[in-house]
């Protein structure tokens, strides 16, 4: 043999072993990475963890309850959310265009133990939420933030909690009830919503404590907030296949020359990069037949916009009173495409700041004299007759059979009753209270103020 051919030979069988042996090692250190994110999780139960339970709306959003939720988080991740805010907000940096420059980032997740009637869920993703409430909580000082929860965010680290659930749901809200003093706009506004038949997140009070390396803190009341593209959608819709929106942004005011796809953000169906539904609606409402051809154009934005739903909400909206979203505001709504008609329906979000007339100049008047093309799906709509008749029939009907003083005031004093002493112990530093006064004034507040608006809405009416 030539002695060339044989030193190739013998290179060729060395690498031939090295190579097995690098992937032994490979396939040793993959091994171990498995073992190690391998839980022992002995709380799992069909029942309490798994996804092949329907929600259980009943125990999770108990309406006569203030339910206690635990969270864990390290002390080097709560550091680490805390210097993520520092990095993003604590500059006073914002999105230029902002009101009041609020930020827009997405702020890092962690996982952490949530814990719930001695059960434990584990791995699971808690990040800080919020846009302007989350920039306040932050310079104020205060450490009341609000929380989002994904059970299963964590899941291809560990394994073991693939398509981990709380009940039967995937995410939830942990909202801090900011510039509340109530401590119950949030659930009440979106309560309100749901009894006028509308399309919104189910709600209920709960109290948080959390331990951040120090042992559990009370952060005091908080509102507990269904995520509408984890559960709402199947459960009010029966079906969640559509495209779900969450526009924010100049965009989402859908005046004319606005329309930005980056501003639309899809909230399912991303890899489908289909924005065709929702520039459809901004093309229409945009289109010259408004004034040329109304009829025409009122048959092509119905085929395209639910526009009895729309106007349902803008009347109840209006007589609550809510200056945070669309028409003051270019955020804090979703539309879906509700694969049952194939029209964008409106969802109403993020109530903290209804039920008073507001900053930014206050809330809408109820005749809505002051909106101009810069909110078309307002003004372009009350233009119309007949739509401006069916904005007042819903007035009509939400002051009768919904927004009713005396039942209304019922039901704050209930939920006074119910999260009163709750209220009451929230702590320094983990409150939007001054004292216990703050607390009971501003639920005096929203007695009086349910029957200011249902006279307001018989003046303009009559």
């Amino acid at each position: 043999m030539n002695i060339n051919y044989f030193y190739i030979i013998i290179a060729i069988v060395l690498l031939s072993v090295s190579c097995r042996n690098d992937n032994l090692v490979e396939d040793q250190e993959a091994e171990e990475l498995n073992e190690s994110t391998e839980l022992e999780i002995p709380d799992w139960t069909e029942q309490t963890h798994s996804e092949n339970v329907a929600p259980d709306y009943d125990l999770v959003f108990k309406q006569d309850e203030v339910l206690r939720f635990d969270l864990t988080i390290s002390e080097d991740d709560w550091q680490k959310m805390n210097d993520d805010l520092a990095q993003n907000i604590g500059s006073g940096g914002g999105r230029p265009g902002d009101p009041g420059g609020m930020s827009s980032f997405d702020p890092v997740w962690v996982s952490g133990s949530f814990f719930f009637n001695d059960k434990e869920w584990y791995k699971v993703g808690i990040r800080f939420k919020g846009n302007s409430s989350l920039q306040s909580t932050y310079r104020s000082g205060k450490s009341k933030f609000s929380f989002k929860i994904d059970f299963d965010q964590f899941e291809d680290d560990y394994p073991s909690i693939k398509n981990q659930r709380f009940y039967g749901f995937k995410q939830l809200n942990l909202k801090n009830n900011y510039e509340d003093r109530s401590m119950m706009r949030e659930k009440v506004a979106s309560d309100l919503f749901l009894d006028f038949g509308l399309v919104s997140p189910q709600t209920s009070f709960c109290e948080v404590y959390v331990d951040f390396g120090s042992g559990l803190q009370y952060f005091g009341v908080y509102t507990l907030v269904e995520e509408v593209d984890d559960t709402v959608l199947e459960s009010q819709f029966g079906d969640e296949s559509g495209n779900l929106y969450k526009p924010d942004g100049t965009a989402a005011s859908f005046a004319n020359g606005t329309f930005n796809e980056s501003e639309m953000e899809k909230k399912n169906n991303e890899e489908l990069d289909d924005y065709s539904d929702v520039y459809g609606l901004y093309t229409v409402l945009n289109s010259s037949d408004r004034t040329s051809n109304t009829e025409q154009w009122k048959t092509n934005l119905e085929n395209i916009l639910d526009v009895d739903v729309f106007l349902k909400w803008l009347a109840a909206n209006i007589v609550m009173q809510n200056w945070d979203t669309y028409g003051k505001m270019t955020h804090n709504y979703y539309l879906y495409n509700n694969p049952a008609d194939g029209l964008l329906c409106w969802i109403p979000w993020d109530n903290n700041e209804a039920l008073q007339d507001g900053k930014q100049g206050g809330a809408l008047s109820i005749s809505l004299h002051e909106v101009g093309s810069n909110w078309p799906l307002i003004s372009y709509l009350v233009d119309v007759p007949e739509y401006k008749q069916k904005y007042e029939e819903y007035l009509q009907k939400f002051v009768d059979e919904v927004f009713i003083p005396e039942n209304m005031t019922q039901l704050y004093s209930s939920y006074y009753d119910l999260i009163k002493d709750y209220a009451y112990a929230e702590e320094s530093g983990y409150t939007f209270l001054n004292s216990d006064s703050d607390f009971d004034l501003a639920v005096s507040q929203l007695k009086t103020h349910v029957q200011n608006r249902k006279d307001e809405v018989f003046d303009y009416l009559k």
